[in-house]
């Protein structure tokens, strides 16, 4: 096992190099540049386009700009600057990184808790009012976009007269140090987001475990252990479940990047201190050091995801195993 977690690390190389010049070529693709929104001002000239289009370095051409950037993160950890924003690009990531990973977290634990239960429920009670009922749910799950329920969610909480929506914190406890009251604050914000963000997850992963436990119970292994006399608690959870999880074991590895990436709108509409909002404005700027970092790391999150999920797959399930 250890030689190919080392494997695949190294692996992992080779393709941020290959990522990343794909990311940059399509990125450079694009008709304009930051300065192309200077154009438009009449109070700046084309010489003064120029100049800032020189003292950014924007000037060169598309593979120096490239290089340029990779020289900087190899040597001393550089991320570029920022154009929009005017600081540093690496302290502008790690600023919003922290909330980012801890609300995908968040959303991740709330998904897998909900899913897995209601999905072993479903597919013991196959065909019931209950089934149909959690079917109904999960399709209404899958339909619904996130940024449409969190709106649902802020406007019932406001209606039965809570105050704590939008953002993680009260204004109060902004920029003020941990304590338990900010603590508290923040579990009262917490719970619209990860719901909003995770329950489109959470329906899909139950649908999943649903189809995968269906399957797993009318092998021949599962009679044959039925028939032995085993309870049906113990043939479920400990023969079934066991195997009928692996897939979504394999797709847990996609899911860090996708709460990222795929819910700009709704972190936008929530005011969430996330990567969304702020890969959103890197976008309509043509920030592009910081939508190359951030398409970076959203990568790099996947490729460690799908490791992670390959490691749990094996202490899983005793029958894989990695040479």
């Amino acid at each position: 096992m250890l030689n190919y977690i080392v494997r695949r690390l190294v692996t992992m190389i080779p393709m941020m190099v290959l990522i990343s010049i794909l990311c940059f070529t399509v990125i450079k693709l694009q008709p304009g540049d930051f300065t192309t929104q200077f154009l438009t001002d009449p109070r700046i000239t084309p010489e003064m386009v120029h100049q800032i289009r020189t003292r950014l370095g924007l000037d060169k051409p598309p593979h120096m700009q490239y290089l340029t950037w990779v020289k900087g993160i190899l040597t001393s950890g550089d991320f570029g600057y920022s154009f929009a924003y005017k600081r540093p690009v690496g302290e502008l990531i790690w600023e919003r990184m922290g909330w980012t990973v801890a609300v995908a977290g968040a959303t991740i634990v709330f998904t897998w808790i909900v899913a897995i239960p209601i999905g072993i429920f479903s597919a013991t009670h196959k065909y019931s009012f209950m089934d149909y009922l959690l079917t109904l749910l999960g399709f209404i799950g899958v339909s619904i976009p996130s940024f449409f329920l969190a709106l649902l969610l802020m406007y019932l909480s406001l209606h039965l007269g809570g105050t704590a929506v939008g953002g993680l914190f009260s204004q109060q406890y902004i920029g003020a140090p941990w304590s338990w009251a900010k603590f508290v604050d923040l579990l009262r914000h917490l719970w619209i987001p990860v719901i909003a963000i995770g329950l489109s997850g959470a329906a899909g992963l139950i649908r999943l475990m649903r189809a995968n436990l269906l399957d797993v119970l009318g092998t021949q292994y599962v009679m044959t252990a039925r028939a032995k006399g085993l309870s049906a608690r113990t043939v479920i959870y400990k023969h079934a479940v066991r195997n009928a999880i692996n897939p979504l074991i394999s797709i847990f590895g996609m899911q860090l990047p996708e709460l990222i990436s795929g819910t700009i709108i709704a972190s936008i509409v929530l005011n969430l201190p996330t990567m969304g909002p702020f890969f959103y404005d890197a976008l309509i700027n043509s920030d592009q050091y910081l939508v190359m970092t951030f398409l970076m790391m959203s990568a790099l999150l996947m490729l460690v995801g799908n490791l992670l999920a390959d490691i749990l797959l094996a202490w899983s399930d005793p029958r894989i195993r990695y040479n």
